[in-house]
């Protein structure tokens, strides 16, 4: 018996050795801190858009947080979808984000109404963190000969297919407002797809074309300088930055639609990830130079943490799905 017991004791030691061998060979992966190496955020747009605009104050707080660098990745193209697509297929281990504007809902729809496979779902991301929320404004240039919406759409009425606008691409952020009302009025106008709301603003400025639909912060700039007018804006209520500017329900046009911007990462991303980049963004939406620095733009935040983003998404992309199925198909 006693030997017996010997050779029990031996095989356990052995057993006990290769199972702590095995521990420390998942040590690294397990008890590693997040992040250990500088992060990746995604902004599919150019610079100057609400994605951009509320991007880099917010990687920057949530840097100094995290501790690691957080580097702008600016992957436009496709009204935001490639670099939607990126993320989506990118590896779920937190070091690539997602500052994705309410385009991240349409685009799946619209793939599905022309006909062709989705570059991706929403069921590939997970919602960290919403930052704002902001009606996109119809803004002109100031030298333009509509002082009110009713002058505009008078125009337009007598005027079809004259005027052009400008999006950030095909079912975009600055596309689909535009559509609808399009739709709600009965107007005809040409669209003009650039690759994000920068480089369409700058169109305005530069006579290519008669109007845009974009977020306040994309604009308010040149509101100020006196270089852009905003008609009427597609919320309820006033706007913070543009208190003066009616809103379309106001003027008796019955359609919202809000601009939102939000942190996504792939939907795999373990849950202690998620968490820690929940704390992070939680502090970056309550980081007084973050808010000053969007609010100065032309946009308050407006914070939601995951699970209360996640039911906001999902309502707003039920109703967004409607929305791009009425417009149809558009080339």
């Amino acid at each position: 018996m006693i030997k017996l017991n010997k050779t029990i004791s031996r095989h356990c030691v052995r057993a006990l050795g290769v199972l702590a061998l095995l521990a420390g060979f998942c040590i690294p992966t397990w008890a590693e801190v997040y992040p250990s190496r500088p992060v990746t955020l995604v902004v599919p747009f150019p610079p100057g858009g609400v994605a951009d605009t509320v991007g880099r104050p917010v990687a920057e707080s949530m840097a100094q947080f995290l501790g690691q660098p957080i580097v702008i990745d600016n992957k436009a193209g496709a009204g935001g979808g490639i670099g939607m697509a990126q993320v989506a297929r990118s590896k779920p281990d937190g070091f690539t984000l997602l500052m994705a504007l309410v385009s991240i809902s349409t685009i799946p729809v619209a793939d599905e109404v022309l006909g062709r496979s989705p570059s991706f779902v929403l069921n590939q991301f997970k919602p960290i963190a919403r930052f704002t929320a902001d009606p996109t404004v119809l803004a002109v240039r100031a030298d333009a000969p509509w002082q009110s919406f009713q002058d505009f759409v008078d125009y337009v009425r007598k005027n079809p297919d004259k005027l052009n606008f400008g999006s950030s691409g095909n079912y975009g952020t600055m596309h689909v407002p535009v559509e609808m009302l399009k739709l709600e009025l009965g107007l005809k106008m040409t669209h003009v797809p650039y690759k994000g709301a920068g480089p369409a603003v700058l169109g305005l400025l530069g006579k290519e074309i008669d109007f845009v639909a974009t977020g306040p912060s994309s604009i308010v700039a040149q509101v100020k300088a006196g270089k852009v007018r905003v008609l009427a804006h597609w919320g309820e209520g006033k706007l913070a930055a543009l208190p003066d500017v009616p809103s379309l329900k106001s003027l008796g046009v019955n359609i919202q639609f809000d601009q939102w911007s939000g942190l996504f990462v792939p939907a795999a991303t373990p849950d202690p990830i998620i968490q820690r980049l929940r704390q992070a963004a939680r502090a970056a939406a309550h980081d007084e130079k973050v808010m000053n620095t969007i609010l100065k733009a032309g946009s308050p935040i407006e914070y939601l943490d995951a699970p209360e983003f996640q039911s906001y998404w999902d309502a707003d992309a039920k109703v967004l799905d409607r929305i791009v199925r009425k417009i149809g198909r558009v080339e």
